[in-house]
């Protein structure tokens, strides 16, 4: 089995369009997973404790059509966890944000946003990663990546990586902007960073 997975999206419809004309031109016979942050929310986390909104358009962008886009399962990004912590309404959107999980098994592999772990230092960057698989996807920096064994690798986009055995954390990259994404082929284990041109 394949998987197309992709992350931080940000509400950009665009990117997101992109992407999916993509995957469906490179891994059309692909399962499609989300690592979260797939919307966008306009408050800042420093007024998070300041009020709560009774309307999601005061506190996320929604473009038209962006949600009909969103047929595939996700994990809860930050994104998502403030939107969900600062409104106050009985809008079905509200409703399915509240039942993403924060984890998801692929078979041997989970996916997560990542926004849970330790992350700091100059260039901001991951510290410590608490993981329950030997793989684990991953999105939040918005930096594409590949950790084996705690050692970053430099990656190539269209390459294939062995992913078996080794304790391996994959950074899908992001949607927003950079338009990235990861194939994950659980039956060879590889993984192939992915980037629309």
């Amino acid at each position: 089995m394949r998987y197309a997975i992709i992350g931080d999206v940000h509400s950009s419809k665009k990117d997101l369009e992109d992407v999916l004309a993509h995957i469906n031109e490179q891994a059309p016979d692909s399962i499609l997973v989300g690592t979260g942050d797939l919307y966008e929310c306009i408050i800042s986390k420093r007024y998070v404790n300041d009020r709560s909104f009774t309307s999601l358009e005061e506190v996320m962008l929604l473009p038209d059509g962006f949600e009909e886009l969103l047929t595939f399962p996700s994990v809860i990004g930050n994104q998502e966890e403030r939107i969900l912590f600062i409104t106050r309404t009985d809008d079905p959107l509200l409703e399915k944000l509240s039942a993403m999980p924060e984890t998801m098994e692929l078979g041997v592999a989970e996916v997560i946003h990542g926004h849970q772990w330790k992350w700091g230092g100059e260039p901001w960057s991951l510290i410590e990663a608490d993981t329950s698989k030997n793989l684990t996807f991953y999105g939040h920096s918005h930096r594409s990546g590949l950790i084996r064994n705690d050692c970053e690798e430099k990656i190539a986009f269209n390459q294939p990586y062995d992913v078996k055995g080794d304790k391996t954390l994959v950074n899908v990259g992001a949607v927003v902007s950079d338009k990235e994404w990861v194939l994950y082929d659980d039956v060879q284990h590889t993984v192939t960073f992915k980037k629309v041109k």
